[in-house]
């Protein structure tokens, strides 16, 4: 029998009332009270033509599915749900009231189709929008109003607002909020659309334009994935036509990337071009050949400096607490300073202002649960709440990165928990742990005025200390050694935030803001040798503590001047306090840095379109920094040229200075240590950084192919060194090792000062829609940097990468979704001991030295890498979404990629240790919503 598609519909036509909203207030309202014995399809027609509903099914299915069942006065929405679900069945509600009857998701764009290509053919066109109820009473008036999730009321940022038949459009900004001028009148039609929601049009009236409007839209079905070429697109990653060098995440579908914890934001910015993604122990983010401490990170107005958990493999945000996240690989806005790389902006989730809901994830790593609610009619509140339990493949995670390190007696790079001492270990079940909480409060008095507070906290402790037994044949009695090796770090957070719609034109936001950073670490030896029936007492080790306090406030504003005139306004303050103490043997304190200062500024800047191809973004920002006493320019331009309707040219370029960094301290043998330190008017300089880049993209509905190169010119850089003489065993410093009694201490501490640059190319191809999506990109950098005490000529950095491809590929089939992502990178260039040289002390000991190679001569292995995930979807009976079941394999062919090296010396011999990187690892989350 051939299938054939017939469709029962009837339309609905209610002056003023969404269709969407009156077939669910049916579903609740309407009572049913009857027997039915019949095919489904038949109770289908039954139900559209008693209760006038429009439904579209494929009828060939349903004729060959029965239902009988007695009703007795039950909701309509129960009726329909017990007779999908008893047949394996969906039902999805359109915002026009039609209401689909699925076998999978993927089944409602053909429905759709042929639904459409029936009404053209029955030369019928339903009427969605009732008629002007009265004449126009205003003109040419501006439009203000407000973007939000229709079942949450969250806020929607980057929404489209355009007003038919004219070219006045607008994108609501990161509140959801938008202005748009010069209306023609009270009775326009508003067309709003988003991607991952249903578009949806609106009928203005003489009453609604008086205030502030809000626009609600209902979520689309998670079904293909479709992006639009105009404003802010909605996939997992995406690009911005009308910003340079911006990248825009969606938490929300991240779960349907690899990953080897939960879904990550910062890691997943790690799939771009132009950002590194060979550093599986951080999260910290490399941007075009900047670190770490380079990228703003800030959480609903508040710095976050500490951005990692579990050495990288998570980062500091969860995911279920966040509603949007961009990333400015450079030549940013003047709205943003303080750093010489990059941007990442963290906006939290407001909380559901229309009901309940409770939350969450566990995966073989952690635990995950949040809840939001309404309080009362103009509040909300959220709370998630993280914390990791320690199983097999936590284990696995803890003891690879300290089982290297712990017979060495070396220290990890960038962060690395290191392992202390070496030898016969009496090992101890590790204790270690991180946990965050995230909570926020929102209260709207008014459509004009909304107050938020916002409150982050998380913390790691890694403690991997450890009793070690001497047998017998090292000592004549033996003996017992006691080694510390306990890391614990984290941040707190806390912003009260205003923003504020004064009049049409004009909107602000203001924030008061605190945050704090600390890191001890403690990795030491105590504990005694019996030899001869001498007993030696050991006691040697450092304590290292770094504390940091910044509170401000900032307040940002938006002018709409002129229809294609806007102009972005504000001033800051910061006050930052730090402190840094680094002891060795309990007694002698190599570092003893506290410093603190202000900075003082404000900004301006202007978004202008002369016509429909130019966006022009000139802009300026000026710092006052009290630790120096001057002020710091920094100009910004960014432009973008519409060549034609698929073909963009853009450029940005500017001036940004950096006033409180993350020097390395320089380890050789052990690994680079790093900490947080403030600039000053002698040793420590204010970064400075200039920005060029230019670029091209061509974007059409399913693909996008996008080029940018860039340069960054680098000045005021700093290393840390100790060079320490004297002091015994061991007190050879970072580079040192040796025996004997304690000798005399002379410790000098250098800041070396530098320059550098950042140049490259990077190239991006993404498909945007069907059931197979994704993107491949390359990039070539070379990042270079120049200190006069390692030469006159310069070296590579140690986050140069010259050569890096990824490819993302994902197939969505049905509940389904398979992602692979491959990388391949040139790796990371390094500084290698050279040989080893003896010094003798008056006392008549020997202390043995490390001397170095050139300044990071040699690279380690190329990188590479497969991930692969599957992702299962939990759908309702009415194919909303409550959970996913994801599977994943992290280094799918087991390729061991090298971390870093460790060197020691044994016999005035260097023996190298290198350290590892995971090899094949698998997990599984699971991710629920009770709405």
């Amino acid at each position: 029998m051939d299938r054939k598609l017939r469709y029962t519909f009837l339309f609905i036509f209610l002056s003023g009332v969404a269709y969407g909203q009156t077939t669910r207030e049916k579903l609740k309202k309407i009572r049913v009270d009857h027997f039915f014995t019949c095919t489904l399809d038949q109770l289908m027609d039954t139900l559209a033509a008693e209760y006038d509903i429009p439904i579209v099914f494929e009828r060939d299915s349903l004729m060959q599915m029965d239902i009988t069942e007695h009703f007795f006065d039950e909701p309509l929405g129960k009726v329909l749900k017990f007779a999908c679900k008893a047949n394996g069945l969906q039902y999805w509600i359109e915002n026009d009231g039609t209401l689909y009857i699925l076998q999978n998701p993927d089944d409602l764009p053909r429905l759709k189709k042929r639904y459409e290509l029936n009404q053209t053919a029955r030369g019928f066109k339903p009427v969605i929008l009732p008629p002007p109820a009265n004449a126009p009473k205003h003109f040419m008036f501006a439009l203000t109003g407000h973007v939000t999730d229709q079942k949450t009321g969250e806020s929607l940022p980057g929404a489209s607002v355009r007003i038919r038949g004219t070219d006045l459009s607008a994108l609501t900004n990161t509140s959801g909020n938008f202005t748009i001028l010069d209306i023609p009148s009270d009775t326009s039609v508003v067309d709003v659309s988003f991607i991952g929601y249903q578009p949806d049009i609106f009928r203005l009236d003489s009453n609604s334009v008086k205030g502030n409007i809000s626009f609600s839209l209902y979520p689309s079905l998670n079904s293909l994935s479709q992006v639009v070429i105009t404003g802010r697109k909605k996939g997992v990653l995406n690009t911005d036509s009308k910003k340079v060098s911006v990248i825009q995440l969606t938490p929300a579908l991240l779960d349907k990337l690899p990953n080897i914890g939960e879904k990550d934001i910062m890691r997943s910015f790690q799939l771009m071009p132009g950002v590194a993604a060979t550093n599986e122990s951080s999260s910290g983010i490399y941007v075009r050949g900047g670190t770490p401490d380079q990228n703003l990170v800030t959480f609903d107005g508040f710095t976050i400096y500490q951005v990692d958990h579990l050495y990288g493999f998570f980062s500091a945000f969860n995911s279920n607490a966040v509603r949007d996240v961009e990333l400015y690989k450079g030549g940013f806005s003047s709205k943003y300073g303080g750093r010489l790389s990059s941007v990442t902006e963290v906006r939290g989730k407001d909380g559901n202002k229309k009901e309940v809901n409770i939350g969450g994830d566990i995966s073989l790593l952690s635990t995950n649960v949040y809840a939001e609610t309404p309080v009362g009619s103009n509040a909300s509140a959220l709370i998630a709440i993280r914390r990791s339990y320690q199983g097999p493949l936590y284990n696995k995670l803890f003891g690879q990165f300290n089982s290297s390190a712990a017979n060495t007696g070396g220290g990890a790079i960038r962060g690395g928990p290191g392992g202390g001492g070496g030898g016969f270990n009496n090992q101890t079940t590790p204790s270690s742990y991180f946990y965050d909480l995230n909570t926020k409060f929102t209260y709207a008095p008014s459509t004009k005025n909304t107050f938020s507070w916002s409150l982050y906290t998380g913390a790691d402790r890694l403690d991997n200390s450890r009793e070690m037994t001497l047998p017998s044949f090292l000592a004549s009695s033996g003996g017992t050694l006691n080694i510390a090796d306990d890391t614990h770090y984290g941040n707190l957070g806390t912003s009260v935030k205003w923003n504020t719609t004064p009049s049409q034109k004009l909107f602000g936001s203001t924030v008061l803001s605190y945050s704090s950073f600390f890191s001890d670490r403690d990795r030491g030896t105590t504990g005694t040798i019996t030899d001869s029936a001498t007993t030696t007492t050991i006691n040697n080790g450092i304590l290292e503590n770094n504390r940091l306090k910044d509170v401000g406030i900032k307040s940002d504003w938006e002018w709409n001047a002129a229809s294609k005139i806007k102009v972005l306004f504000g001033g800051f303050n910061s006050n930052v306090k730090i402190d840094y103490t680094y002891t060795q043997n309990d007694t002698t304190t190599l570092i003893n840095q506290h410093n603190s200062g202000s900075t003082t500024g404000a900004y301006t800047e202007l978004e202008y379109e002369p016509n429909g191809r130019w966006h022009i973004q000139p802009g300026f920002r000026t710092t006052y920094f009290s630790q120096t006493g001057n002020l710091y320019y920094e100009p910004r331009l960014s432009a973008i040229y519409h060549l034609t309707d698929h073909i963009n040219l853009k450029g940005a370029t500017g001036r940004f200075y950096q006033f409180t960094d993350r020097v390395i301290r320089e380890d050789v043998a052990g690994g680079d240590r790093n900490f947080w330190v403030l600039a000053n008017n002698s040793n420590i300089p204010v970064g400075v950084s200039d920005h060029f880049i230019l670029g091209t993209s061509y974007e059409t509905d399913k693909l996008l192919f996008d080029v940018e190169g860039y340069y960054k010119k680098l000045n005021g850089l700093t290393e840390y060194s100790i060079r320490q003489l004297g002091g015994g065993p061991g007190g050879g410093g970072p580079m040192g090792g040796g025996g004997g009694a304690a000798t005399a201490t002379t410790v000098t501490e250098n800041f070396y000062n530098g320059s550098g640059y950042a140049k490259g190319i990077e190239f991006l191809l993404q498909k945007k829609t069907g059931v197979y999506t994704g993107w491949i990109s390359y990039t070539l950098a070379e990042a270079k940097n120049k200190f006069d005490a390692y030469g006159t000529s310069y070296f590579s950095a140690a986050q140069d990468i010259r050569h890096e491809f990824k490819s993302v590929n994902m197939y969505h089939l049905q509940r389904w979704s398979f992602a692979a992502t491959f990388i391949f990178s040139t790796g990371h260039p390094y500084t290698a001991p050279a040989g080893v040289y003896n010094i003798n002390t008056l006392d008549g000991n020997k202390i043995s030295y490390l001397s170095v190679s050139e300044k990071n001569g040699e690279r380690l292995p190329a990188y590479h890498r497969l991930d692969l995930s599957a992702t299962y979807d939990l759908l309702k009976t009415d194919a909303t979404k409550i959970g996913s079941i994801s599977f994943s394999l992290f280094n799918v062919y087991n390729h061991r990629n090298t971390w870093y090296n460790e060197y020691y010396i044994r016999g005035n011999q260097v023996v190298t240790t290198t350290v590892k990187y995971l090899g094949l690892t698998p997990n599984i989350t699971l991710s629920l919503k009770l709405k």
